[in-house]
């Protein structure tokens, strides 16, 4: 079996930002009101889910969100602690936790340490009073640098979410961002494109100003040279870390690695002997808080994954790696020989978009600039 980690949903955030499309709610009410209730509702979800993972070890477990960090410590420490009690976790499990920069939070962080997170990823986005504000963040970046010292005090390895190719923002913009993160010497950063997702605030009233492909390319390059400078070696695609500090729940996705989700609109990926399936919560908090308390079933989707459908499935996850994957892992996680896919390598290869060699495959530097190219190779005939 591949590895197993765990994804705990909390989806309640103080302001739904316009770029965002996941399920995340605006807390319409006081988080310490619901938030028993619904770690409640999260142990019943995870006893149900229990007979699809007997005996397996839980290698990693992150919490996201949504804000988790508007959930107490205390409401932290009982659902860790439930989650102890109900599954075996490998002696040294990374704990991740999102949190974002308010004040609110950051009085928190050290206590979120003593609760068992042993990692914090911290969604600065940019320390530019002006670029936060066209994102419709609700910090600024005085809080967000205080966020990021707090952390790298209460945490031994901790990560600093970043955006780029914001509206209005240029190379010397960018640069004073990557100023500050690096000032810091953060474990690990993540560095993403702004990109306008259907159903956002930002796909019905487009921002205004946003800089041309050619100068979001060159960001990048600025970024990745930047990264490397500071002894933060690119991993992923949009993901940099000093040795020994990459994310352990990340790198389980991108190596198609299974993943048990609960919470509201939580997303599952589990293998089994003949089969692999996706499983979806329900969406909406309500609905799934009182489906766990009646008894009812939390799942809306259980899908399994058509043979036909594995190697896009597992490409679009392991060639954002830059250290790609061997050919044993293809056949390990999809159970399909390298032949399935031999013709679809040799086409990418010949266009200069990955490496090959007799045991491994990994995208070249144009591969992982046009990651989408490269992917379309594997999309089923």
């Amino acid at each position: 079996m591949p590895p197993l980690s765990l994804y705990i949903h909390l989806p309640w955030c103080i302001k739904k930002c316009p770029y965002c499309d996941f399920n995340s709610h605006e807390a319409s009410a006081d988080t310490a009101s619901i938030e028993s209730a619904y770690v409640d509702a999260l142990m019943v979800d995870l006893e149900g889910a229990l007979p699809l993972i007997w005996g397996r070890t839980v290698r990693s477990i992150f919490i996201g969100g949504g804000t988790p960090s508007l959930f107490s410590p205390k409401a932290i420490d009982a659902l860790l602690g439930g989650v102890r009690a109900r599954l075996r976790l490998e002696a040294d499990c990374e704990i991740t936790m999102e949190a974002n920069p308010g004040t609110f939070e950051i009085d928190r962080f050290r206590a979120f340490a003593s609760a068992g997170v042993t990692r914090l990823s911290i969604g600065v986005q940019s320390f530019n009073d002006v670029h936060l504000k066209a994102i419709g963040r609700v910090h600024d970046g005085e809080q967000a640098r205080a966020a990021v010292a707090e952390a790298a005090q209460a945490f031994k390895t901790f990560n600093i979410d970043l955006m780029y190719a914001l509206p209005g923002q240029t190379m010397a913009d960018l640069q004073r961002d990557l100023d500050v993160a690096l000032s810091f010497a953060p474990p690990h950063i993540s560095i993403y494109h702004l990109t306008i997702e259907p159903n956002t605030l930002f796909a019905k009233y487009p921002p205004q100003a946003l800089p041309e492909d050619d100068l979001a390319y060159d960001m990048l390059d600025a970024i990745t040279v930047r990264t490397a400078s500071a002894g933060l070696g690119r991993y992923e695609i949009s993901a940099f870390a000093q040795h020994g500090h990459r994310c352990w729940h990340n790198l389980n996705y991108w190596q198609f690695g299974d993943y048990l989700g609960i919470g509201a609109g939580a997303h599952s990926k589990l293998s089994f002997a003949q089969r692999i399936v996706r499983q979806t919560r329900l969406r909406d908090p309500g609905r799934y808080r009182s489906a766990a308390q009646s008894g009812q079933s939390v799942v809306a989707q259980d899908l399994q994954i058509e043979r036909v459908d594995l190697p896009l499935e597992f490409m679009m996850n392991a060639l954002r790696l830059t250290e790609g994957f061997t050919l044993s892992q293809y056949l390990e996680r999809t159970g399909m020989p390298i032949s399935s896919i031999r013709a679809q390598l040799d086409a990418a290869q010949g266009k200069g978009l990955i490496e090959q060699t007799l045991h491994h495959v990994k995208p070249t530097a144009m591969g992982l600039d046009f990651l989408n190219d490269l992917t379309g190779y594997f999309l089923p005939e």
